[in-house]
Parts: C-alpha cells; structure tokens; sequence
C-alpha cells in the first residue's frame, strides 16, 4: 500500500492528468484521466476513473471504472460530432472551437466530502452531490442527491437516507471532514469501533 504524503499526490502508472489540482493525502488510480478538476484534501480514485471538470470533495471515494462530469457534444445543432469543436484535425486553415470548450469546462460537477461513488457509475456535469451522499454502482446520476442519501438506477433516483434526519443534521453542523490531520488521527479509533449516533454523542 502506498505511503500518502501531504505534499504530493500519490499518482499511478498510466494516468493523464492536466490543468488540476490535488490537496494532502490524494492518490489517482492506474490508468485514470482527471482533467480540468480539483481534489480537495484526502481524496482518492480507484483505477480507470475518467474525471472532468469535477470539483471533488475532502474524503471522496471514487470507486474504479466510473466517469465524473462526462462532456457532451453539441446535439442541439445540425451535427454533433466533433469536427464543429475539433476543426483542426480535420482542416489545416480552421481553428478548434474555443467558445465550445469555455461552456463546456464551465459546466460544473461537485461531489460533496466523504461521497461515495460505486464502480461504474457516472455522474453527469452540473450535478452536486451532498456530504456522505452514495451512489450505487452503475448509477447514472443526472440530479442532485441529498447529504447522506443514497442513489442508485439509470437514471438514478433518491433509495433512502443513511441516517435519520436529526443524525444528518448533527453530522453537516459537526463537519468532522474539516478536522485537521492530528485530531482525525485522534479519533481513530472512534470512527472505526462507533456507530455515527453514538460518535456524535461523544463529539457533537
């Protein structure tokens, strides 16, 4: 298992990574693309997950073989393939669609801190996902999920919560995902032998 530094992502073999940023403690699976986004501190992919204009939250679990904030292509006009935004490949006197690729990169996803993404889903661009939101493998989420709701089916639809609403809300106003790296280690042991009711008895 790797050894995660604050400093550095931990970058497996084979990934293509540009114009993002990582926090403390990220790792990027082999062979995963992230493009266009920012990791916030201790979030991770698993291998082959294609990310994109994707703000990702602390904590964030993102399982292998998922796409985030997968583009689309212009089906509104008389064609959608790529020669309208990729003109140069295919003319050497046409410049690529800068405006094109503005908009796209502008359209945002968010996934909220310790989410969880299941393998092989996908979360569409302009999506928010809520704090401890999941969504199930193979899911294809085209709206918000709610903080600590779980999601699953094409398109994905709202299953039921983790928790009772008076424990959502006592987990959102303790935000223990801003807790600095000494106090998380701290409580360690807490998070690994409590259940979220009794830990927010002992820390809420």
């Amino acid at each position: 298992m790797p050894k995660l530094s604050a400093s550095e992502p931990f970058v497996h073999p084979g990934c293509e990574i540009a114009n993002s940023t990582f926090g403390a403690y990220c790792e990027v699976g082999q062979g995963s693309r992230v493009l266009n986004s920012a990791f916030g501190d201790y979030a991770y992919c698993d291998r082959l997950a294609d990310i994109a204009n994707t703000t990702v939250g602390r904590f964030a679990n993102i399982a292998a073989l998922t796409r985030i904030g997968p583009t689309d292509h212009p089906w509104t006009h008389a064609a959608q393939h790529h020669f309208l935004y990729r003109s140069s490949y295919y003319w050497e006197d046409a410049r690529d669609d800068p405006t094109f690729f503005a908009a796209r990169a502008a359209r945002r996803t968010t996934l909220g801190p310790d989410c969880w993404i299941g393998h092989g889903a996908i979360v569409k661009p302009d999506v928010t996902l809520g704090a401890g939101a999941i969504v199930a493998s193979g899911a294809v989420v085209t709206k918000d999920v709610d903080p600590f709701m779980i999601a699953a089916g094409c398109p994905a639809v709202p299953l039921r919560a983790r928790f009772a609403p008076e424990v959502i809300e006592q987990l959102l106003a303790l935000a223990w995902w801003n807790w600095d790296h000494q106090r998380l280690r701290e409580a360690l042991p807490d998070f690994r032998s409590m259940r979220a009711e009794a830990f927010l008895e002992k820390y809420g």
